[in-house]
């Protein structure tokens, strides 16, 4: 008897390792791809016309107050300079673009001294470099008639006549009726 209940528990072992190792090689991709990530695939993005690339950085939602930041990477073989504030505009999910005041700084969106304020400076990335820029905002409804805004896409120009950069946000710019923005200047990404 015991040596049969040792054998069920191999057994048993096999059988959840086998599944396991199934899922690790046939189910990984439908795994990914449900929680919105997809697996590397060897190649690497081509670099956008301008040289740049425009991601994501990290953001922050505390007590109405919201902070997103932008990266954009040299992918190019040449330096590229940045002075003051990109150009940007917020669409919805439909892609229309909405009515926003884009203010430089904290366009009035806090009376807190953030960094956001710091004034514009010089940044020149060298390829495979990054700098940084980012939005300030307050999630307030303060008029029940007036439709919140939400932004889904953002439209960036890193400096004037370079070409626009068009990004779907993966956490929307949700301002509420406020319809404020503050947008800060470039800086580079410290790494």
């Amino acid at each position: 008897m015991r040596g049969q209940g040792q054998t069920k528990q191999i057994g048993a072992v096999a059988v959840a390792g086998a599944l396991t190792l199934a899922w690790v090689l046939v189910g990984c991709d439908s795994v990914m791809e449900g929680i919105g990530e997809s697996l590397p695939t060897g190649r690497a993005e081509p670099c956008p016309e301008g040289g740049v690339r425009l991601s994501e950085g990290e953001g922050n939602a505390a007590m109405g107050l919201r902070v997103a930041d932008f990266q954009l990477v040299n992918c190019g073989s040449a330096a590229y300079l940045l002075e003051g504030y990109p150009e940007i505009r917020l669409l919805d999910g439909e892609d229309r673009p909405l009515q926003v005041d884009i203010g430089h700084g904290t366009n009035g969106v806090t009376s807190s001294a953030v960094d956001g304020d710091a004034p514009p400076r010089r940044v020149t990335l060298q390829p495979g470099q990054a700098a940084t820029t980012g939005l300030l905002w307050r999630n307030l409804v303060t008029d029940s008639s007036v439709p919140a805004v939400e932004g889904r896409v953002l439209e960036l120009v890193p400096k004037p006549g370079a070409p626009r950069l068009t990004l779907r946000l993966s956490a929307p710019v949700d301002l509420g009726d406020t319809g404020k923005l503050g947008l800060s200047a470039w800086s580079a990404l410290a790494r």
